[in-house]
């Protein structure tokens, strides 16, 4: 029990300890959720681009305000929303498929936000917006992971069928709802993508938001299958390990973003080699059976 009392006590003792875990848990019930859909419409991967695509939106608000939440924040929406149109327009207009031209465009953004950033700011700036500051949240910045947590619950809820049709049965939605009905999921699905991008851009910087969005939709599949399983789980594995990857950043000394990533990558190897649909036990259970 004193171990235990040892290990938590800078969450007693620190209020920007408890700040930080406050944020975690609002990033948590927002972009883990969202994680499961990418996953299931395996997007995880237009996940990471994105996270990237937002970056020079965001240097340029900070450009234009230096660190201004408001700012960053529309600039940031802004570059995400305009690199995944100009990408689905860049498929749909030339030979390129869609995951050849969101590379090229998160690549341009990655860069130039680099640049922005390089050139008009200092190191100190440029590490706060490639790594975060997850144990310096103020006010207005937390408010805003809470809203948008608040806004991914609804829309989500509002979303619910058409979006589970959409990554089992594309085809059944286009029928049954029309073009509208899977325009919709796509798109409100994105949008939902880019707002928990930023949320989280803020928190944990655009180099490790994405790790919060995909590492806990992974980590669930390994374990359960049905979407509202998946759903809670990530969630609970998200919270899980933004704690732990708290605590061993503030006992380690180890910066805060990438200890909680690797707390999360922690998780997920263990459940790749020993999760219900991992390495091992698919061949533990073929073993059992040769030897009945």
């Amino acid at each position: 029990m004193e171990a235990l009392l040892a290990l938590l006590s800078p969450l007693a003792e620190f209020g920007f300890m408890r700040r930080a875990l406050a944020g975690c848990v609002a990033l948590s019930l927002g972009c883990a959720p969202v994680g499961v859909f990418l996953l299931l419409r395996r997007m995880s991967l237009t996940g990471d681009a994105m996270a990237h695509a937002v970056l020079p939106g965001a240097a340029i608000g900070y450009l234009l305000a230096g660190l201004s939440l408001p700012a960053m924040t529309a600039g940031g929406v802004a570059a995400g929303l305009l690199v995944a149109a100009a990408s689905g327009l860049a498929a749909r207009a030339t030979a390129l498929h869609e995951d050849a031209s969101l590379a090229a465009f998160y690549l341009i953004s990655l860069a130039l936000g680099v640049l922005i950033i390089s050139v008009r700011g200092s190191s100190v700036d440029l590490l706060h917006v490639l790594f975060g500051t997850v144990l310096a949240l103020n006010d207005a910045t937390l408010a805003l992971l809470v809203g948008v947590a608040l806004l991914t619950m609804a829309t989500l809820a509002l979303l619910y069928r058409p979006l589970v049709l959409e990554c089992l049965d594309a085809q059944f939605l286009r029928s049954a709802g029309g073009s509208a009905a899977s325009a919709l999921a796509h798109y409100g699905l994105l949008g939902l993508m880019v707002c928990n991008l930023v949320a989280g851009f803020h928190a944990l910087g655009t180099l490790m938001a994405v790790g919060i969005m995909v590492l806990p939709a992974a980590t669930a599949r390994l374990w359960v299958r049905r979407v509202s399983a998946l759903m809670a789980l990530a969630t609970l594995l998200a919270l899980a390990g933004c704690l732990a990857g708290l605590l061993a950043s503030w006992h380690l000394d180890w910066p805060a973003s990438p200890a909680i990533v690797l707390a999360l990558g922690a998780a997920y190897t263990f459940s790749l080699l020993a999760g219900r649909d991992g390495l091992l036990r698919p061949r533990l259970r073929a073993a059992r059976h040769l030897q009945r």
